[in-house]
């Protein structure tokens, strides 16, 4: 299992609590791998945009309106986060549903 997210995101942290066997990737550092982004946006679409982050809010217009997959490509902070994937499922966010599917508390 791999878990896709920020080292300084509260809600990243969380998930990575309740789920030690999971392997951390910072996206800062290194970006999410082009076909695991490929698979992202195939099962989430835009929804995998965070456009409440601050840099979504730090983007002119004209960014704004380019391909999801351009944006996360040329800024993987704007992810939501955490990213877990775990065998061939994938999960966005750390919601009550989530938990439950992965079997997590808290």
């Amino acid at each position: 299992m791999r878990l896709y997210g920020l080292k300084t995101c509260d809600t990243c942290r969380k998930a990575l609590k309740a789920l030690p066997e999971a392997e951390f990737v910072d996206v800062r550092g290194t970006g999410v791998p082009a076909e695991v982004l490929e698979a992202a946006l195939q099962t989430f679409g835009e929804r995998l945009l965070n456009t409440r982050s601050t840099t979504w809010r730090g983007l002119d217009p004209a960014e704004r309106e380019g391909a999801p997959r351009d944006l996360l490509a040329a800024h993987p902070t704007l992810m939501k986060r955490p990213l877990i994937v775990a065998g061939d499922r994938m999960y966005l966010g750390w919601d009550a549903g989530v938990r439950t599917a992965l079997g997590a508390s808290g």
